[in-house]
């Protein structure tokens, strides 16, 4: 588990195939790797990957066909940015939100803006994701913990402070590009309960109409 605050900026070192996969070589930047051992999980941008080689400044990983296809990892090259978190401990702060680092699917700036000193992004999400995104509810972009600010027809709003542009890749975030998405894991849990419960009358995915049916203000 993660919470979506990133400890690190690193970068695709080498990218090197095996047998359809890849094995990835990661510089690891300011993330400390003196705790790191070989199984040991790490975020990267949003992706939970398995530890393989741990060197003095970068870490190695696998990266499944499935991941490559389902994520960001498949159009990264060398020298690209990415966004690190270690995996969460028992005894850290939850600064952010749970994160299990598994994507739910590939989302798009669709717009970039100056509010301030801050930065607002709309991003358009898979038509089969939008109903897990809530107003003021928390959301994992490439990994980083981000509060939703408001839902526009097939956009949800972000507010970027400066700190999270200068310690993320967000800050390179530019119209058209693709970001990893994980929803809030309460939200998917709370509806695989509520269609798979024998004693609820709710046998289909939570939608706006199903909600209003059964008397609830959308």
């Amino acid at each position: 588990m993660f919470t979506g605050i990133i400890q690190a900026l690193g970068h695709i070192q080498q990218l090197q195939p095996q047998g359809g996969d890849l094995r990835v070589l990661i510089a690891s930047g300011d993330l400390d790797l003196g705790d790191v051992q070989l199984g040991d999980s790490i975020a990267v941008s949003g992706v939970c990957l398995t530890v393989v080689e741990v060197r003095q400044d970068a870490f190695a990983v696998d990266v499944s066909r499935e991941t490559l296809d389902k994520t960001l990892f498949g159009s990264l090259t060398s020298g690209s940015a990415v966004n690190l978190e270690k995996a969460l401990r028992l005894a850290d702060r939850l600064g952010g939100h749970l994160v299990s680092g598994h994507v739910d699917g590939v989302g798009h700036i669709r717009s970039v803006s100056v509010s301030g000193r801050s930065q607002q992004f709309a991003v358009a999400a898979p038509q089969e994701l939008r109903r897990y995104i809530a107003a003021k509810g928390s959301i994992c972009v490439d990994g980083i913990s981000l509060t939703v600010n408001a839902l526009k027809e097939d956009v949800f709003m972000l507010n970027l402070i400066p700190h999270t542009l200068a310690q993320t890749t967000a800050a390179e975030w530019r119209n058209g590009q693709a970001v990893n998405l994980e929803v809030d894991l309460i939200a998917r849990y709370l509806e695989r309960w509520m269609v798979s419960d024998p004693r609820s009358e709710l046998k289909s995915p939570i939608t706006r109409e199903s909600l209003a049916g059964k008397g609830y203000p959308v």
